[in-house]
């Protein structure tokens, strides 16, 4: 249970909105539906993209409108969303989930007019437009971004029908995933007694392998238990997906999410191509592990175990102040700015980290654009992943607060990108946790948990990316059954790691369990983690390179992740082709130089 003095456990939400209990909460629900059926009605008669005065004034005035009601729309969804997260069994937060998601057609109405309004100009028209106005030249990249997504949509009636069936549809199995996990709970033992817990509660960190064991299959069987539904859900959105794709003539399943990423195929390429010539050398850490903790070949509930070492006080449990003070401190000495964020963020309660049932499992940074303000949703348990966990979600938090001043249009990222700025934050903080360990059993454990990162987003990460490759080429022919969905993760596990793991070891329903899989706004959910891991650690590898300059020069990267394609991003600001792979190899250095460091302690005989 997380337990804290000097911060503060519990985000603070009242001063973003009313409670939606009240009547003044209903009230700005019902304004906003208004402002947005009024938006949606005025987008059928945009005017012509050109630079004359008369339309230029019309779209900027539209845009200026456009730009308040998205930024109502994700406030008021996010405010929602985190009120459900923490309160999983509340009907009226789950109301009103429904009630939003209702409104997406609307949105969707005014996001296709819009577009297809951008692609119907010519070049030569959307050049004289965008200079006819200063706020339209400063919006550029956006106009032309969204110009290009207009190559993701169906004829306008067709587009139409498709947002209207979608919030009974796709999203609906979305919301029916959210609902039927949030409520499932896993009994397991504590002090002679069964108790049900929500899956987040349920670790596979125990020092005790018996612990390990237990909680892994009553977690697995508990999970088992709702695979038929979930693979109806999952089922369904990816039916949908794969409709959608084929109407739109899609080279396959990919394109979409690669243009959702704003990067080229030739990059996802390089770096998937990359990582499997290379992670091999994750066997030799996982063979060290597998020595430290008595073991011929560990299980998938022995990734996560903490090392039995010696000067690394592997039972004290890590409080919620001393991370606090860790994560603020670490950042501080990369950047001041960065330090003062992270205290300020702490300090004026936008975290939500209490260890309490009916929460919803994970963890997610969101941003009110508005207000200026991020909130943090995660579950901390006293443990250095949870240290970890909270520096992941405070980098993606900066990231927003970097890009504040911005015209709100240029303050939206890509999730590869995002997913850059949090684990960047871990690398900060773990490279400054092992610079400070002050005995090798403690670097040991340090390192362990940098590995243990590599195994996830190099191995298990890939793993999800093989099972929806797999299944989304099967899903062509039709549904397939839990069963088949567990043989496919399956073969997808034992390719990902290589083997490595024992045979009784492996988590065939591990997609049951996964999240990520069931979120509808967005395909292919997983790969931009091992992206973001990797582009973080081959910038932090490039900070001897720009010496006192490398903060200034990540805070550009920030900034250019919301007016710039994925490459151009990382070209402009540090002079790097990603899709090539020698900025990967910098990358992969980081990790295999660990994994040697790691090894030669074992080697060296300091388990104890």
């Amino acid at each position: 249970m997380a337990v804290s003095d000097a911060f503060p456990l519990n985000w603070e939400l009242d001063t973003l909105l009313p409670h939606p209990d009240s009547d003044a909460f209903r009230e700005v629900c019902s304004a906003f539906r208004r402002e947005l059926t009024d938006l949606a009605e005025r987008s059928e008669s945009l005017p012509e993209i050109d630079g004359q005065p008369k339309n230029v004034a019309g779209w900027v005035d539209f845009l200026q409108i456009y730009e308040s009601i998205t930024a109502r729309a994700i406030e008021l969804t996010d405010f929602i969303g985190c009120r459900a997260a923490a309160d999983a069994q509340n009907k009226l937060f789950q109301k009103y989930e429904a009630h939003l998601s209702s409104l997406e057609p609307l949105r969707e109405q005014i996001a296709t007019n819009f577009e297809f309004a951008l692609r119907d100009a010519d070049a030569e028209e959307f050049a004289a437009f965008v200079k006819a106005d200063e706020k339209l030249e400063a919006i550029e990249f956006y106009l032309r971004d969204r110009q290009r997504n207009a190559e993701m949509r169906l004829p306008k009636e067709q587009e139409s029908l498709a947002a209207d069936l979608a919030v009974d549809g796709i999203h609906a199995w979305g919301r029916l995933y959210d609902r039927i996990s949030g409520s499932l709970r896993v009994p397991v033992m504590e002090r002679g007694e069964i108790v049900q817990k929500s899956p987040g509660q349920v670790p596979l960190d125990s020092p005790q392998r018996a612990v390990r064991e237990n909680n892994f299959f009553a977690a697995a069987k508990a999970w088992s238990s709702i695979a038929d539904s979930c693979a109806d859900a999952l089922n369904h959105i990816s039916g949908t997906r794969l409709t959608l794709y084929r109407k739109l003539g899609l080279r396959d399943h990919l394109e979409s999410p690669l243009r959702h990423n704003r990067m080229r195929r030739e990059t996802l390429d390089a770096m998937w191509n990359t990582v499997v010539a290379r992670k091999s050398c994750l066997l030799k850490y996982l063979a060290a592990k597998s020595k430290c903790l008595g073991r011929d070949t560990l299980t998938w509930y022995d990734l996560q175990a903490p090392l039995p070492v010696t000067g690394a006080s592997p039972s004290a449990e890590l409080s919620y102040d001393a991370a606090c003070t860790q994560v603020i401190e670490s950042f501080s000495r990369f950047s001041p700015e960065f330090g003062e964020f992270a205290r300020s963020a702490i300090e004026q309660r936008w975290i939500e980290v209490e260890d309490r049932p009916g929460k919803r499992q994970g963890g997610f940074c969101t941003w009110f654009p508005q207000k200026q303000e991020s909130r943090i949703f995660m579950t901390y348990t006293n443990t250095p992943d949870s240290m970890s966990t909270l520096a992941h979600e405070l980098g993606h938090a900066y990231h927003s607060h970097v890009l504040k001043d911005r015209p709100m249009f240029l303050q939206q990222y890509p999730m590869n990108l995002a997913e850059t700025a949090s684990t960047f934050a871990e690398a900060v903080l773990g490279e400054r946790r092992l610079e400070t360990a002050q005995t090798t059993g403690e670097k040991m454990t340090i390192l362990d948990g940098m590995l243990g990162d590599a195994a996830t987003y190099l191995m298990n990460i890939h793993a999800r990316f093989l099972f929806e490759d797999a299944f989304h080429t099967e899903r062509h022919d039709g549904e397939l059954s839990a069963e088949r969905l567990s043989e496919l993760m399956l073969a997808a596990q034992k390719e990902s790691f290589q083997q490595a793991l024992d045979d009784d070891g492996w988590y065939e329903n591990f997609w049951v369990s996964k999240l990520h899989f069931y979120i509808t706004e967005l395909p292919f959910y997983n790969f931009p983690y091992t992206f973001g891991y990797l582009l973080s650690l081959g910038v932090y590898a490039l900070a001897d390179e720009f010496g006192s300059e490398f903060p200034a020069r990540y805070r550009q990267l920030l900034i250019a992740t919301g007016c710039q394609d994925t490459e151009q991003a990382v070209e402009s600001t540090l002079g790097y082709d990603l899709s090539g792979p020698e900025f990967w190899n910098k990358s992969l250095d980081v990790i295999e130089q660990r994994v040697e460091q790691f090894a030669a302690l074992v080697a060296s005989g300091a388990s104890g």
